[in-house]
């Protein structure tokens, strides 16, 4: 099994990349949403990222002994219309399509995506975490009010400041089901023939609905609707098991991380621990919550899984760099137990 870490565009840079690498990361995975609205960048922030821009990302990284394993997430000027079933839908296809390809080209194996109308919405930080540490959660009685969702705004941002006034109203989850799918069947292929794996992140917070749109993959036992929607090695999991840890679902988090990589249909792993369930929850250091991790990274490894593991998330530490401190803690621990199973011990 293979220990990554994920960063956001700001920290892209040559210090976070050789941090990285120093706490024993060995792949990263670039959340890209924002990297095409960076200053300077001399392009509109609908323009896809291009192959010069994301092989310059891959030479910063292989500099540092990285490997570039995975983007995830588009930017929401590349596919708003996709989630939406808009006019441009068919042009943002075409993009993603030249992504795919690019990413080919440049060994970038992983796509991860979260197909959701407002996304990770009415998360707050709280001091829950061991020693009063600051960490996501969702805490429904401390979560903003549920309004409709704006016109010319999905996924919490807006991408056209001149729409009218009005509001998206009800989007059911099939409805977001069919569109999965179109997305899926016209995509897979493309895909297929880039040997890129997409792979869908499940919703985050698991609940059915949010802001009066359909929520996909609520429940473990989802993935496999997802999966079997156009069967194919191409088509994964963005594996969120701290997510799937939040559910409210027939599966358990144990039986859900045996199943899928049984399957080998898990391109990626978030691997991060919380305490409670949805609606009330919050994420705790990754030897301190309800799942016993060393228990699951067993199950990864006895069911044949090989591929990364990112801490995703951590809480913050009290000194002064909390978000280091915090990720450096999770990858020390997760190289010590990786290495104790691998071991046989």
């Amino acid at each position: 099994m293979k220990i990554g870490l994920g960063l956001y565009p700001n920290l892209l840079t040559a210090d976070d990349l050789r941090f990285a690498r120093q706490a024993g990361a060995t792949h990263i995975v670039a959340h890209l949403p924002g990297f095409a609205r960076r200053p300077g960048r001399g392009l509109p922030p609908e323009a896809m990222w291009t192959h010069d821009e994301l092989a310059d990302l891959k030479r910063v990284m292989n500099a540092e002994g990285l490997e570039f394993a995975a983007i995830e997430n588009f930017d929401v000027e590349h596919w708003f219309d996709v989630l939406l079933d808009g006019p441009r839908r068919a042009a943002q296809m075409e993009t993603i399509k030249q992504l795919l390809a690019t990413m080919g080209r440049l060994g970038i194996g992983i796509m991860g995506y979260s197909f959701s109308l407002v996304n990770v919405w009415g998360r707050v930080t709280v001091e829950k975490a061991r020693g009063g540490a600051r960490s996501p959660g969702f805490i429904r009685e401390l979560a903003p009010e549920e309004t409709d969702v704006p016109l010319g705004n999905v996924w919490n941002t807006t991408y056209d400041e001149h729409a009218p006034a009005g509001t998206l109203g009800p989007v059911s989850e099939e409805e977001m089901w069919a569109r999965l799918r179109r997305f899926l069947e016209e995509l897979v292929p493309v895909a297929a023939q880039a040997n890129v794996r997409l792979a869908m992140h499940p919703a985050d917070p698991p609940l059915p609905a949010l802001r009066r749109t359909g929520r996909l993959v609520y429940q473990p036992e989802h993935y496999q609707r997802l999966l079997d929607l156009v069967p194919s090695p191409h088509n994964c999991a963005e594996f969120c098991q701290g997510t799937i840890a939040e559910m409210n679902g027939q599966m358990d988090v144990y039986q859900a991380i045996e199943t899928y990589t049984r399957q080998g249909r898990i391109a990626y792993v978030h691997l991060r621990n919380v305490c409670g369930k949805v609606p009330d929850y919050y994420e705790t250091f990754i030897d301190d919550g309800d799942v016993d991790m060393v228990r699951a990274l067993r199950l990864y490894y006895q069911n044949g899984y090989d591929g990364i593991l990112i801490p995703d998330h951590s809480p913050e530490m009290t000194c002064g760099a909390p978000w280091h401190a915090g990720m450096a803690y999770a990858l020390g621990w997760m190289r010590a137990a990786i290495g104790m199973i691998e071991r046989g011990a």
